[in-house]
C-alpha cells in the first residue's frame, strides 16, 4: 500500500469530533513526485461501496490504531472530499482530538494501491487509485488538502454572523481564524486587518495575494 500526506487547516473544532475537509487533491505535484488526476478514487470508492468495505481512519497508518470512521467520501472539482467522525471513546481518537486542537497535527494522508498510473516527463501520474484508510498524520507531504471543519467549539456566533452577511469586528474575526482555521496569531491579525479594509477602502492585489501566501505557509 502506498501513501500520500496532505496538509490541512482546520475550520472549527468542537467536542464531538465529527471532522470534515480534503483528503486529497487534484493538480499539484506532491513531496513524492505524484500529482493526482480527477477521477482517480471514483472506480475505487464505487468497489468498496459495492463490497460493503467502509474507509477506515487510521492513526498514522497503524492498522492496529482505528480511530474513527469516514462516513462519506466523494470527489469533486478540487480532490477527495471527506466527512467522518473521531470515535472518542478510543483513547487515541481523543488524543488526535486534543493534538488537533492545539494545531500540533497538521496533516491528513490517504493509503492506497495505485491501479493505473502514466507520467507527463514532470511527474506520476496517478489516474486510478483504490483507496483503503485515510489517517491523520503529523507530517505532511502536499499543503493543498485540508480539514475544512470539524464542528465547531465557540465559533458558532462569528458563523452565523458571517452566514447573514454581517462584519465581524477585528477582534471577532480573529477569534474566528486562530479558534478555527488554525492561523498562528500573526496570520489572523493579518487577515483580519484585509477584511476590515473591505469595509470601505479597497484591497491592495498584492497584499491579498501575500495573505493567502502566509495562510498557505
Amino acid at each position: 500500500m502506498d501513501t500520500r500526506a496532505f496538509r490541512f487547516e482546520i475550520k472549527a473544532l468542537g467536542e464531538d469530533g465529527a471532522v470534515e475537509g480534503y483528503a486529497a487533491v487534484f493538480g499539484n505535484v506532491d513531496g513524492g513526485g505524484d500529482r493526482l488526476v480527477p477521477g482517480a478514487f471514483r472506480a475505487g470508492l464505487a468497489k468498496a461501496a459495492a463490497e460493503g468495505r467502509s474507509i477506515p481512519m487510521l492513526w498514522q497508518h497503524d492498522p492496529n490504531r482505528p480511530i474513527g470512521v469516514w462516513t462519506d467520501l466523494q470527489e469533486d472539482e478540487r480532490g477527495l472530499k471527506a466527512s467522518g467522525q473521531l470515535v472518542l471513546e478510543v483513547g487515541q481518537a481523543r488524543e488526535a482530538h486534543a493534538l488537533m486542537k492545539a494545531g500540533a497535527l497538521r496533516g491528513l494522508s490517504v493509503g492506497y494501491r495505485t491501479v493505473r498510473a502514466g507520467n507527463d516527463g514532470k511527474a506520476r501520474l496517478l489516474e486510478e487509485v483504490d483507496l483503503w484508510e485515510v489517517s491523520p498524520v503529523t507530517f505532511p507531504m502536499n499543503r493543498l488538502a485540508g480539514l475544512t471543519a470539524v464542528k465547531a467549539e465557540g465559533a458558532e456566533a462569528e458563523l452565523d454572523k458571517l452566514r447573514a452577511g454581517d462584519r465581524l469586528t477585528e477582534r471577532e474575526f480573529e477569534r474566528l481564524l486562530k479558534g478555527s482555521l488554525g492561523l498562528s496569531n500573526s496570520q489572523a491579525e493579518r487577515a483580519a486587518r484585509v477584511h476590515l479594509k473591505g469595509q470601505g477602502d479597497p484591497v491592495e492585489a498584492d497584499e491579498t495575494a501575500a495573505l493567502w501566501a502566509a495562510m498557505a505557509g
